[in-house]
């Protein structure tokens, strides 16, 4: 029977169990992926005790470095440190960027509490134009008030 111009891979085409196939377990995938997964598991556990002992021991060593001693400058090597071996005295001195950046925000804090107390040429003239819009509002009330008390006074003149 012809297939057309595109044949499928030789492989097979992929199988697919169905949930009912998997609770029954006569699904067609293969079993031996549980067993590597086993022996996976197996290995991890043994790695972890073989590394508690190469740590007493020295490191092991591969290929031509354990022929060739080379030190390597730019090679950072882990610090493994202990619970019982921190110092908890010790400070850690901050970097130059964290130390600007703590500088700065104290600054900034300071120049607010300043600006709150009215003590910065900012808050100076913030403080004097709001009184200046005070004194103006008051000024344009008091218009109000005296035309609405003209309008008032001529329309009682308009009644007699």
């Amino acid at each position: 029977m012809g297939r057309g111009k595109f044949k499928g891979k030789p492989t097979g085409r992929r199988q697919f169990s169905t949930p009912e196939e998997m609770l029954a377990g006569t699904s067609s995938r293969p079993r031996t992926f549980k067993k590597e997964e086993a022996v996976e598991v197996e290995d991890e556990i043994s790695d972890e005790e073989s590394e508690e002992e190469s740590e007493d021991e020295s490191e092991k060593v591969k290929g031509p470095q354990g022929i060739i001693q080379t030190e390597n400058p730019n090679l950072v090597k882990p610090k493994n440190l202990k619970a019982r071996d921190v110092d908890l005295e010790k400070t850690t001195e901050l970097s130059r960027r964290e130390r600007e950046e703590i500088e700065k925000q104290r600054a900034h804090e300071r120049y607010m509490r300043l600006q709150e107390q009215g003590k910065t040429e900012q808050a100076r003239k913030d403080l004097d134009r709001l009184a200046l819009i005070r004194q103006e509002r008051a000024e344009a009330a008091k218009k109000r008030e005296e035309e609405k008390a003209a309008k008032e006074h001529k329309k009682s003149e308009a009644r007699k």
